[in-house]
């Protein structure tokens, strides 16, 4: 049942993320007086609408995405004022179709308030508001994560004191007859009890790493001070120095010193920097992981059709997402942890929108960024030689290639799609 919740409330943070991201053009696009008459998440067949203003709102029944339908996207032909001509051959009437498909919402009343007309920078902004929405969302998710929750850290605290040493290839997880007591129980630890000092050397309460980074690096006796309610003790331990394994109901293979406490960890909230630091990484990691793509479909192509295990760290489309997200609420993680790790997936989806949204192709954002660059450079060009505007970038010679792109993305969705309900990444 946890399952089925958690596939559902991830599902759910998907499809607001697509939304949210559309949202960003729709925003802009109003701001510079361009009409929009649709905005819809996901694609296909209608299944709820709602007319606001001048624009439809609503859900479709495929969820891989969504859009706003803004007027005069692609510019008429020279000479043109609404596109449409068509030409007979076959990448002509694919883009003479384009232009004519543009020019269907543009009444006469609305001619100036078409995408094509407004300035190059304009055109940038809108198009680039949606990638930068998603970008907004991942950063309000790491920080609530960071700087909200925090992170697992070890503390200085002791959770459990190990009672005796035991060989690490001893079959039992009880302590045999004759063992001898771990260094810590001959010292007197307890549970409960917060070192705050090993060999004179203070530890704050985060500081759980360093501390045994400093006991596996022991030799001889040492002074460890503790304290316990709310008084400070000083206990004497001899660190061993081998590879042993403490039982405390789990088996622990050590190397160095070895005390026999088990430290309690805890969540560590973290400052701003933290925040935009984890964005950087996930932004280096996920572009890498999306120039990787291509190398990636014989692997997928393998797990769907040829029985080969699935990778863990490769692609998974929103069905595997919503999956995982049903797998950590399912699991028997403290609520806390559950919950972080949800909202950095949901973090790390947004990422990945922000990122594949700015590949400079149609019919992706880039695919209308970049030519707003190029007619801006054009039209400066133009200006310093004292020739006249040369006009508009036709995108609409681009259409072929989208038509491609289009084609190439549904075929890797299907793959991810099949891929995710009989071979599906599992984290637990």
């Amino acid at each position: 049942m946890m399952t089925v919740i958690g596939i559902v409330i991830f599902f759910v943070g998907i499809l607001f993320s697509i939304a949210w991201h559309e949202l960003g053009h729709f925003t802009t696009a109003k701001w510079f007086g361009i009409k929009v008459p649709e905005f819809m998440v996901g694609f296909g067949r209608t299944i709820w609408s709602r007319k606001v203003g001048e624009t439809e709102i609503g859900l479709k029944a495929v969820p891989l995405g969504g859009y706003i339908r803004m007027i005069g996207m692609i510019p008429p032909a020279k000479g043109q004022t609404l596109g449409r001509s068509r030409r007979t051959g076959p990448f002509q009437g694919l883009i003479d179709d384009a232009r004519r498909q543009s020019a269907m919402d543009v009444l006469p009343e609305d001619a100036d308030r078409q995408f094509y007309l407004r300035a190059p920078w304009k055109r940038i902004i809108v198009m680039f508001a949606g990638p930068f929405m998603n970008l907004i969302l991942a950063v309000v998710l790491f920080a609530i994560v960071l700087m909200g929750i925090g992170v697992p850290t070890s503390t200085t605290s002791v959770g459990a004191v190990s009672a005796c040493v035991v060989s690490a290839t001893a079959p039992t997880e009880q302590c045999p007859p004759g063992a001898p007591p771990t260094p810590a129980a001959a010292a007197g630890f307890r549970p409960g009890d917060r070192i705050v000092a090993f060999n004179g050397h203070p530890y704050s309460q985060f500081d759980g790493r360093d501390l045994q980074d400093a006991i596996r690096a022991s030799s001889g006796p040492v002074t460890i001070t503790v304290e316990r309610n709310g008084q400070r003790l000083d206990l004497n331990a001899t660190p061993i120095r081998t590879q042993l394994a403490s039982f405390d109901g789990t088996s622990q293979t050590v190397q160095g010193g070895f005390l026999g406490v088990s430290l309690v960890s805890a969540y560590q909230r973290q400052d701003v920097g933290a925040v935009f630091g984890q964005i950087g990484d996930i932004v280096a990691r996920t572009g890498n992981a999306i120039v990787q793509l291509p190398s990636r479909v014989p692997g997928l192509f393998g797990s769907v059709f040829l029985g080969q295990q699935r990778d863990v760290n490769g692609p998974i489309g929103i069905v595997g997402a919503s999956r995982i997200g049903g797998e950590i609420l399912a699991s028997d993680a403290p609520p806390v942890a559950e919950l972080s790790v949800f909202l950095q997936l949901l973090a790390g989806l947004n990422i990945s929108l922000f990122l594949f949204n700015l590949l400079p192709i149609p019919p992706l954002d880039g695919g209308q960024i970049f030519p707003a660059i190029w007619e801006s450079i054009k039209r400066r060009i133009a200006r310093l030689r004292g020739r006249p505007d040369p006009g508009p970038v036709d995108v609409a010679k681009l259409m072929p290639v989208a038509y491609v792109v289009a084609l190439v993305f549904i075929g890797w969705s299907a793959l991810l799609f099949v891929a995710d309900i009989i071979n599906p990444v599992q984290l637990f």
